[in-house]
């Protein structure tokens, strides 16, 4: 059943579906129902899988033509973090927060912090901009991952003069597929020929000098090479 806090959010979409002349309203109200259920950051596979673990096995296409349906008239919104598809939230009327987003794990954190919120209001207004709306997103590893993994670090922040090894890459399918395409693979030593911090870095493969875009080096991640293997 649905909770008290979200019987007038599925009264409202009601009335916009029979205004819209929708058909399946009442399929379409299962899936509303699965949605408000969770505070989760859901793909349309994600709830999918929640609806079919309650007995409803709703198409794909279905789910995700209802989500785009709840984000159109104000009810969800839809994020696409780096490398990841589209995840839909519950849009809270008048009510706002920014994300934290683990690159390894994908685990999604949400956090407020009023002091940020007035920095950046006071940037656009010194700067004579009137701020509408405004996101942001810090690209990192959770506490999990950090603890699991933490001798790691990405290849982005090695210093020059490092040498490195490949442990693992994180990102999407083309994002690995392309790493590889370029001969990097767990395992790998490499030495930091340059790195300034902000633009491409120049990494030495072998006997190949190779540079490498800022985005791309924070999807390898590395750990410093033991005395005995630099060679």
């Amino acid at each position: 059943m649905l909770g008290e806090k979200h019987r007038d959010l599925y009264r409202q979409f009601e009335v916009m579906f029979e205004g819209e002349g929708l058909d399946r309203i009442d399929e379409r109200l299962v899936v509303l129902e699965a949605f408000l259920g969770t505070e989760n950051h859901l793909t349309a596979a994600d709830l999918r899988a929640m609806l079919r673990k309650k007995g409803h096995a709703f198409s794909e296409d279905f789910v995700t033509e209802n989500l785009r349906l709840f984000s159109q008239y104000g009810f969800a919104d839809e994020k696409v973090f780096t490398d990841q598809i589209s995840r839909y939230e519950h849009r809270h009327l008048g009510q706002h927060h920014d994300h934290l987003i683990c690159v390894r794990c994908g685990a999604i954190l949400e956090f407020y912090n009023p002091e940020i919120e007035l920095l950046q209001t006071e940037v656009a207004r010194r700067m004579g901009f009137h701020d509408l709306q405004h996101k942001m997103e810090i690209y990192g590893l959770c506490s999990e991952c950090l603890a699991q993994r933490r001798p790691l670090m990405t290849l982005a922040v090695a210093k020059p003069g490092e040498k490195i090894i490949i442990k693992e890459m994180i990102g999407g399918r083309t994002v690995r597929a392309r790493l590889t395409s370029m001969g990097f693979r767990p395992g790998d030593t490499l030495e930091i020929i340059s790195n300034d911090g902000w633009g491409r870095l120049i990494v030495g493969f072998g006997n190949t000098r190779m540079a490498m875009g800022r985005g791309m080096a924070q999807k390898i991640m590395v750990t410093l090479a033991p005395q005995d293997q630099i060679m």
